[in-house]
């Protein structure tokens, strides 16, 4: 059992599969006292009794980021349970594929409404108390694809450029209180997501796969553990010179543009 979370009180959405999931596990394994979030109670559930399994510390909760009554309520009970809230990643979020034709309002407006507004009702829910704390870490979920063009996501584009210009926002509005906020910007990650993906938009996933790895130097795609240690890091005071930072995990998708 590691020490980088020591105590800290960390609630991370989305937590029941994919990159919140693995997050929860590795925030634990360092000492966080984790609250494993997402809307799908049932997988919350899972990953809280796997990790208590291990020994570390963690309850599971349901909540819609993108309900304000139900973002409230979240913290507030972990307020009341724990009396702090050390860390809070905004993992949760949906993914929309589409070209500006193909992108119906409604798919525009559902992916905004999870990506963009859960964010933003999460962390409102969450930053009185850090406020209160004068201390905190927030780490919300953008993505590579903030910072280059990619066919067929202008749904999820404008919600991941909207999430990095928000961190960077917050946090000239939280630095004064002692709270940091910062963004992670992935590649493209092997998740449950992902693979669903492939077979949805491909008749040969293994093509589609191919056709994904071309678009990092790595040839590879990631894991939700490599995206789990950057936010690690961001939630431990190793992090505490950094402020409204985008930090890229991505095999190179970015760089070599």
């Amino acid at each position: 059992m590691g020490t980088r979370l020591a105590n800290k009180v960390c609630v991370v959405t989305g937590a029941g599969s994919g990159i919140g999931q693995a997050s929860a596990r590795l925030f634990a394994s360092e000492g966080g006292r984790v609250v494993v979030a997402d809307i799908d109670l049932a997988a919350a559930r899972e990953t809280a009794e796997e990790i208590a399994k291990a020994g570390a510390d963690a309850v599971a909760e349901q909540v819609d980021v993108t309900d304000e009554t139900q973002t409230a309520g979240l913290a507030a009970l972990v307020v009341d349970r724990f009396g702090r809230i050390d860390v809070l990643f905004n993992n949760a979020g949906v993914a929309g594929v589409g070209d500006l034709e193909e992108t119906t309002p409604e798919l525009f407006d559902r992916v905004m409404r999870v990506n963009v507004r859960g964010v933003y009702l999460m962390s409102r829910a969450a930053a009185p108390q850090m406020i209160k704390q004068r201390s905190g870490s927030i780490i919300n979920m953008s993505s590579g694809i903030a910072e280059i063009g990619l066919a067929r996501r202008v749904s999820y584009a404008a919600s991941k450029g909207a999430v990095l210009a928000m961190t960077r926002s917050m946090q000239v509005d939280l630095a004064p209180h002692g709270v940091r906020v910062n963004a992670l910007l992935p590649g493209t990650i092997l998740t449950p997501f992902v693979e669903r993906y492939l077979k949805e938009s491909y008749s040969d996933p293994e093509e589609g796969l191919a056709t994904i790895r071309k678009r990092q130097l790595s040839h590879e795609l990631g894991r939700p553990e490599d995206v789990a240690a950057a936010a690690l890091f961001l939630a431990s005071d190793e992090s505490r010179f950094m402020m409204a930072s985008g930090l890229v995990i991505d095999g190179g998708m970015t760089g070599a543009k």
